[in-house]
C-alpha cells in the first residue's frame, strides 16, 4: 500500500528557468498548467484505397501559466514586459522543472518559443504575506 502513495509528491513545486535575447524569467512556482502539446492532421484519401493517410498540418498554439511563485531574477518580468509594450516580441526557451520537497527533480519539460501573453502581479494588502507574482502568461507552439 506505501508504493501506491510514494508517487504523490508532498511539498513539490516548479522551477521555472525560461530566457530571450534580454529577458529572462525564472524562479519558483506552486502551479504550473498548460503543459501541452496539440498537432492539427489534414486528412486526405487516394483513390482504390481503403485508409485515410494523415500528414501533419501544424500546431496548435498553447498557453503556459505560471501561478502563485518568486521570480528570482532582478526585475525581469518587468523587463520584459517594457520590451512587449515597445513592440518587441522576445521568444522564451528554457525548462519547467517538478521539484520534491528536499529539491530533487522528478521531471522536466522542455518549452520553445513563449511569448509573455499576460501578467498579473500579487495583490498588494499590508496585513496578509504575498508571493512575488499571481500569474504570468506565455503563448507557446507546445512543450517537449
Amino acid at each position: 500500500m506505501a508504493g501506491l502513495f510514494s508517487d504523490y509528491l508532498s511539498g513539490s513545486y516548479f522551477e521555472v528557468d525560461l530566457a530571450g535575447a534580454g529577458a529572462v524569467i525564472a524562479g519558483s512556482f506552486t502551479s504550473v498548467s498548460g503543459l501541452t502539446m496539440e498537432v492539427e492532421y489534414e486528412v486526405y484519401n487516394e483513390g482504390g484505397l481503403n485508409y485515410p493517410r494523415f500528414f501533419f498540418k501544424e500546431n496548435k498554439p498553447q498557453v503556459l501559466v505560471l501561478e502563485q511563485g518568486v521570480v528570482t531574477t532582478v526585475d525581469s518580468v518587468s523587463v520584459l514586459m517594457g520590451m512587449c509594450s515597445i513592440g518587441m516580441s522576445v521568444p522564451l526557451a528554457g525548462t519547467v522543472s517538478l521539484k520534491d520537497s528536499f529539491g530533487n527533480v522528478q521531471r522536466v519539460w522542455s518549452v520553445v518559443g513563449a511569448y509573455l501573453q499576460k501578467y498579473i502581479g500579487p495583490e498588494l494588502n499590508s496585513n496578509q504575506p504575498a508571493l512575488a507574482v499571481s500569474r504570468i502568461e506565455l503563448l507557446y507552439n507546445g512543450c517537449y
